[in-house]
């Protein structure tokens, strides 16, 4: 949890004035109703109900307690990326994924900043020590590609560093799939206005407030700063092996949702059953172009 001091500082007014956030952006959030999408790209004007998404969650999460049952037995290995702005709603579908797996086989890798040792190692070898073994699934809350991120957006890395990223993440995230290590890379797309709503109700809830650093408003205005390095991103490592799978993540339930559904459609699991499959969805999921 932050100080008290520093909460106090970014009412909307603050952040509007200390950011330059578009006029449109502020009044969206400050006239926001509970319930409602701010976005009006957005393929659905309200968040779905919650009964209807807890019925759909539950009978897929008795599908992934499947999916992990197959793969201790058959040896598979699963890593799954999950990335995006901040307050995109990473964190909340990682809970869902892992709500009812076996622990003893299931690792959540979320680093912080690199020590003294691991600045003077190769960029990925803190993370490559953390790719799951046989029968295992590993999600990165958020992974390697802080460098093409909040790396390259802050200035926390030299452009020859980036360069080099995004140059060698192809060709070594292919040999692990020749290894028998598939990754599936998440990208959690949140709108402006609705990522400010979230910050701002992180702010104020006293059980939120550990979510939130000095870095995270700092970013509210590099949003463009930060959809250029997305795009360099995607360009440079998304590929047919190993392609980034967008999700549109204001409503944060649909979201959860056609996440497990994808990672579920990658495996013929026994006792496989397509009922339980809520039904994909192309207006929040896709694959980057």
């Amino acid at each position: 949890m932050i100080d008290k001091s520093f909460i106090s500082k970014f009412e909307l007014s603050h952040l509007a004035s200390a950011h330059g956030l578009p006029d449109a952006v502020v009044k969206a959030v400050e006239n926001a109703k509970k319930g409602t999408i701010l976005d009006s790209q957005f393929p659905y004007k309200e968040k779905m109900k919650r009964k209807k998404y807890e019925t759909a969650k539950l009978k897929m999460q008795v599908e992934l307690v499947k999916m992990q049952n197959w793969m201790r037995k058959s040896g598979q290995k699963l890593a799954i990326v999950f990335e995006g702005r901040d307050a995109a709603g990473k964190g909340g579908t990682i809970k869902r994924f892992t709500e009812h797996l076996n622990p003893r086989y299931t690792k959540v890798i979320a680093l912080t900043k690199p020590s003294e040792i691991e600045q003077g190692q190769w960029y990925l070898q803190r993370y490559t020590k953390h790719l799951p073994t046989a029968g295992n699934i590993t999600l990165f809350d958020r992974s390697w590609y802080n460098r093409a991120g909040v790396e390259k957006v802050m200035g926390f890395c030299s452009d020859e560093e980036y360069q080099r990223f995004l140059q060698e993440t192809p060709s070594l995230e292919q040999h692990w799939a020749d290894n028998n290590i598939p990754v599936i890379k998440f990208w959690f797309s949140v709108s402006r206005k609705e990522q400010l709503r979230r910050i701002l109700e992180r702010a104020k809830n006293p059980l939120k407030q550990w979510k939130l650093s000095p870095m995270d408003f700092k970013s509210i205005g590099k949003w463009d700063d930060y959809t250029e390095a997305r795009k360099a991103m995607f360009a440079k490592t998304s590929t047919n092996q190993c392609s980034w799978v967008v999700i549109k993540s204001d409503d944060k339930k649909r979201a959860r949702l056609q996440a497990i559904r994808y990672v579920l459609d990658q495996f013929d699991y026994e006792s496989k059953d397509p009922a339980n499959l809520y039904e994909r969805d192309p207006g929040i999921l896709s694959l980057a172009t």
